[in-house]
C-alpha cells in the first residue's frame, strides 16, 4: 500500500491567496516529492512535510510533472541543499527543466508582448523577467510514457500532454490514486482544464483527460485544488463533454 501525504501550501502571489498541493510518497526505502512550488519555497515545503512528521533531508527522489515555474521554481535550490536527490521527469520535459529549451510560458509571454496595450506592458515585462529568473536544474533520470517506476508500490507514468508537451500524471495502482499535476484542476468544486487559454495544445489536453478514464481512480489529487471530493470518472466525463 502506498503512503502518500498532501502538502497543502498556502501563500500569496500577485496579491491573491493561493494554495498548491505537492505530494510526498513514502515507503521503507524512499521519500519522493512530486513537484516543488515557486522559487524560495523550500522553507514552506519543509514546514508542510514536518506536519506529517517527515524531514526534507530524508528525500531520495523528486518527480517533476512539468516545467512550469510553480512546479520547478525550487528545484535547483532543493538539489543544492540535498544533492543526493534524484530528479525525474518525462523525456520531453527534461530540456525545458535543464534550460536547453526556452520555457513554453516564456515563449508565450514574449510572443504576445508586442500586441498588448501599453498599460499591460509593465506587468508583462515583470512576468517575463520572473520567468527568465527560474533557475534550471539537471534531470538525473528521464521517464517514458507508460513506464512503471519501481518505488513506493509502483508509480505509473501517465503521459498527459496538452498543458505542456511532456506533462505527466502519476498513477499509484496500490491505492488507485492519480496525482494529476495540472492535467486537471479543481475550480469551485469541479474539475477543469488548467488555464485553457495558455495550454500548449488544448485539444491534446482534453484527449489527455479522456486517457485518464482508462484508469481505475478512487482518489484524484490536483496540484491546484488538492484532493477531489466526488465521483472521479463521472466528473472527468462531464469535463470532456464541456469542451466538445
Amino acid at each position: 500500500m502506498n503512503n502518500f501525504y498532501l502538502l497543502d501550501i498556502e501563500f500569496e502571489y500577485g496579491g491573491q491567496k493561493q494554495v498548491i498541493t505537492p505530494v510526498l510518497l513514502q515507503d521503507e526505502r524512499d521519500t519522493i516529492l512530486v513537484d516543488c512550488g515557486y522559487p524560495d519555497f523550500v522553507p514552506l515545503l519543509a514546514d508542510a512535510a514536518s506536519r506529517h512528521g517527515i524531514r526534507l533531508d530524508s528525500l531520495t527522489k523528486l518527480i517533476v510533472t512539468h516545467h512550469d515555474m510553480d512546479h520547478i521554481g525550487s528545484l535547483a535550490a532543493l538539489k543544492r541543499a540535498y544533492p543526493g536527490i534524484e530528479i525525474i521527469a518525462h523525456e520531453m520535459e527534461a530540456p525545458y527543466i535543464e534550460g536547453a529549451k526556452k520555457a513554453l510560458r516564456l515563449e508565450q509571454a514574449e510572443s504576445t508582448f508586442d500586441v498588448l496595450p501599453a498599460e499591460a506592458k509593465p506587468h508583462a515585462q515583470q512576468f517575463i523577467r520572473f520567468l527568465q529568473s527560474i533557475e534550471p536544474s539537471s534531470v538525473d533520470r528521464t521517464a517514458a510514457s507508460d513506464e512503471r517506476l519501481p518505488w513506493c508500490g509502483g508509480i505509473d507514468i501517465v503521459h498527459t500532454p496538452g498543458h505542456t508537451l511532456g506533462h505527466i500524471s502519476l498513477y499509484l495502482p496500490a491505492s488507485k490514486t492519480l496525482i494529476a499535476g495540472d492535467a486537471v484542476v479543481i475550480e469551485d468544486g469541479k474539475l477543469d482544464i488548467a488555464n485553457p487559454q495558455y495550454a500548449w495544445d488544448l485539444k491534446e489536453a482534453v484527449r489527455s483527460v479522456k486517457r485518464l478514464l482508462d484508469y481505475e481512480i478512487e482518489q484524484l489529487i490536483c496540484y491546484h485544488g488538492g484532493l477531489f471530493r466526488g465521483d472521479v470518472k463521472q466528473s472527468l466525463r462531464q469535463l470532456i463533454h464541456a469542451y466538445k
